[in-house]
């Protein structure tokens, strides 16, 4: 059998562009799909990935990408981390523009690839014995948080739609495997969140003792899809040790505590 091919959106930053590592690093060949070209090409240079410039949010890229795929050979794992937040501020206030970009980035986009993907993941499924749908969810799809809204709504529908898409293929030899990160440390998310204000974005890890980064993502990610073939991680949360919830945070160096505080 050939390499095994995965499939990798929003590739061009963050755990995307770390799960695209990661993967290469074990054997497989990985295809990154993501909108800005520049990046890709960096990435493809590095890894030895292949690469494709396409917007989730429009049909017409989805279809020209399962296309190429079609013509390239089978899919073994799709992993669906395009996704991102705007604002922190309350339902009453949020903007709806920001909640429709949410939603377009987080479930729409998810649905329009995973559907256009699934006979290519079929395909891989006949060949391997098994095919992944990967899903990178968040804590904030399970735990709601005041500021949240938008966000918690889109992730809390990314999680439903995950649970559903593992119902319908029960019987299939495809696992479903959602993968929800609690605070990880990139580049761009919170900086996207807070509309490119770099001060408000580096607060959100100020004081926080070894937020997660993206390679610690990517290494799940990679881990899920190599286990036996009867094994399915069907839900995988991941949080650093210094976060209880989303809105519970230790700051400061962990320490043990007394006896006498205990």
């Amino acid at each position: 059998m050939a390499n095994l091919r995965a499939v990798v959106t929003g590739a061009s930053s963050g755990i995307g562009r770390a799960t695209v590592t990661a993967l290469r690093d074990a054997g497989w060949d990985v295809v990154g799909v993501a909108r800005r070209e520049d990046r890709l090409r960096e990435l493809e240079a590095e890894t030895g990935a292949s690469v494709v410039v396409a917007d989730l949010t429009k049909q017409a890229d989805v279809d020209a990408l399962r296309d190429h795929l079609a013509a390239t050979g089978p899919v073994h794992a799709l992993v669906n981390n395009a996704g991102g937040a705007k604002g922190l501020d309350s339902v009453e206030a949020s903007s709806i523009d920001d909640w429709a970009w949410m939603f377009e980035v987080n479930v729409l986009a998810l649905k329009r690839v995973t559907s256009a993907l699934l006979p290519l993941l079929r395909r891989g499924a006949v060949e391997r014995g098994v095919a992944d749908i990967v899903n990178i969810t968040s804590i904030a799809g399970h735990v709601a948080y005041a500021g949240g809204g938008g966000y918690n709504a889109a992730k809390f529908a990314a999680h439903a739609l995950t649970e559903v898409l593992r119902l319908e293929l029960n019987g299939e030899p495809l696992r479903v495997i959602e993968v929800a990160p609690g605070m990880v440390k990139t580049d761009e998310f919170a900086l996207v969140r807070f509309g490119g204000d770099r001060a408000r974005a580096d607060a959100v890890y100020d004081d926080v003792p070894e937020p997660l980064t993206a390679e610690d993502i990517a290494g799940v990610v990679a881990d899920a899809v190599r286990k036996p073939r009867h094994v399915d991680l069907d839900l995988i949360v991941v949080k650093p040790v210094a976060q209880a919830a989303p809105y519970r945070l230790a700051k400061g160096r962990l320490a043990v505590r007394s006896d006498e505080e205990g």
